[in-house]
């Protein structure tokens, strides 16, 4: 195959820009340029040419024309082996340009900046940029694109041994390509539907509109690292997305895919706790083990641990404080996966970074204020979207439902469990004093099964439940499990009600003297 002989090159990210062109120059290839990157260039010697030069035809409307040329894209797409492209192209004095270098304007970085107005965002839509990739990507048979800073060293090396690059080299730039015009695009589509959204919603002054359900799900998700391997050593796996605008890691060994899931758990269950007085809350498979709420974090750490000493080995804590040495002293006595904290105190974090495979993260941002909206995928090749369950739960929305209403004690205990009971795999049954758990039963076929593991930990861990409250993600579908709640010692309950059988759940409760609320929200979590 003939050399590469004619490049062009519009980059916003410089990035290994000069000496990828100083290689370029050296082997024979003329440059044409546009705009900043023909001046970085010419600021170190490199020859270039103007790209309105090439064209005969100038930059025009705010630079918003200057790529979209048949000079440009003719040179890009005619197919070298067609002899009716190649008489076409010779015609209208079009000639061929061998190997393209575009990266695009910032829209990412622009629209994650808090204040950017929709006239900035608009304006970083790049439209030449995108243009110039695909058709660069499609004719890959001839043209070599280049779209990463990361391929600048092995397609320099290509072209230094033998004047061209690959074909396998080739195509898999052109691949590489349509993953990020395509990602490009759909962090463009989603930011505009919902800055579009909101607009529509401020119109109508109905600030608690549902988030949209887009008709098409598009992903813009860039990988923010490779891990290890998934769930388990034989799956492949990596982390996408906007993970380290909320945590950032201080220490330990890199996060594994577990970790990953577990850590998310932690914080989404910490952050209902935000405004508290110090909690702690210790995960193992992103179910709580206990969780606790004192007057300190090495006090609430005493809490949540009491809970289950077993299950904890090995599992990730959650503060909604700094996290200091009482704590760190408390903490080390286990082995731990990860901990979660606002920050650390100096004296803390040189404690606990001692333990070299212990994972240190900070949580940057309250994981409530992420998207509204969660997607899973259901391994068919489909996908399912909903809104997050960021429902919560205050006194004025519970309905007690029995002769007897709860007292100020157990009503304090009502909805410190529930706001556990909510990060609890269901069928969830989780038995509370008013600053602890002291009894979990988690993800169980049958919701009195869940009830009989919660009172057998809390029988493990020598934890009475006598004048406890019960906490039940959804509506008790028979009074067995009321029942079966009140004879382990509990003397409230909380459920969602809306159960055919209600009315007997609430005798039975009456016949006990449980005092039970509905809160008519249901928490299931599958």
């Amino acid at each position: 195959m003939s050399k590469i002989q004619r490049a062009l090159l519009s980059v916003s990210d410089k990035t290994g820009l000069v000496p990828f062109a100083q290689t370029l120059a050296q082997s024979g290839v003329e440059l044409i340029s546009t705009g900043g990157t023909a001046k970085a260039l010419r600021e170190h010697g490199i020859p270039v040419i103007d790209l309105s030069s090439y064209t005969g035809f100038p930059e025009m409307l705010d630079g918003r024309v200057k790529t979209l040329h048949p000079k440009v894209h003719g040179g890009l797409l005619f197919i070298r082996s067609n002899p009716a492209h190649q008489s076409t192209v010779q015609e209208h004095g079009i000639n061929a340009i061998d190997l393209v270098v575009v990266n695009l304007y910032p829209f990412e970085q622009t629209v994650a900046k808090p204040e950017v107005t929709l006239h900035d965002a608009i304006e970083n839509i790049d439209i030449g940029g995108p243009s110039m990739l695909r058709s660069a990507a499609k004719n890959h048979e001839s043209v070599t694109v280049v779209v990463d800073p990361n391929d600048y060293a092995e397609i320099a090396s290509q072209i230094q041994a033998s004047g061209n690059t690959t074909l396998e080299l080739r195509r898999k730039l052109a691949a590489k390509v349509f993953g990020r015009t395509s990602s490009y695009d759909a962090a463009i589509a989603s930011y505009l539907t919902r800055r579009f959204q909101e607009s529509e919603i401020n119109t109508a002054l109905a600030p608690d509109a549902p988030p949209h359900l887009p008709a098409e799900l598009v992903f813009n998700a860039p990988r923010v690292q490779s891990l290890r391997y998934g769930e388990n050593p034989h799956q492949r796996a990596a982390l996408y997305g906007g993970f380290n605008r909320f945590f950032h890691q201080l220490h330990g060994k890199e996060l594994s895919y577990n970790n990953i899931l577990d850590l998310t758990a932690a914080a989404q269950l910490i952050a209902e706790f935000l405004s508290d007085d110090p909690t702690l809350a210790i995960l193992k498979h992103t179910n709580p083990c206990g969780v606790g709420q004192a007057a300190s974090l090495r006090e609430a750490w005493g809490k949540a641990f009491a809970t289950d000493k077993q299950a904890p080995f090995g599992g990730i804590i959650a503060v909604n404080r700094p996290l200091d040495l009482p704590c760190a002293e408390a903490i080390t006595e286990i082995f731990s996966e990860v901990i979660v904290a606002p920050d650390f105190t100096p004296e803390a974090l040189a404690l606990l970074q001692k333990k070299k495979n212990l994972r240190l993260l900070k949580m940057l941002a309250n994981p409530a204020t992420a998207s509204p909206l969660e997607v899973r995928s259901v391994g068919v090749d489909s996908f399912l979207m909903q809104e997050r369950d960021l429902k919560s739960v205050t006194q004025s929305d519970l309905k007690v439902v029995t002769k007897r209403p709860p007292t100020e004690t157990e009503l304090r205990a009502l909805l410190f469990g529930w706001r556990v009971v909510k990060h609890v795999k269901s069928n969830a049954i989780v038995y509370a004093g008013p600053d602890r758990t002291l009894g979990i039963g988690a993800g169980q076929m049958s919701r009195v099964d869940s009830s009989q593991i919660a009172v057998w930990k809390a029988g493990e861990a020598k934890l009475s439940l006598k004048g406890s409250v019960v906490c039940s993600d959804a509506f008790f579908p028979f009074p067995d499990g009321l029942i079966a709640a009140a004879e382990a010692g509990a003397t409230a309950a909380i459920q969602p009600g809306g159960s055919v059988r209600d009315p007997e759940v609430i005798a039975a409760a009456d016949a006990r003297d449980v005092a039970m609320v509905f809160t008519g929200i249901r928490h299931f979590r599958h």
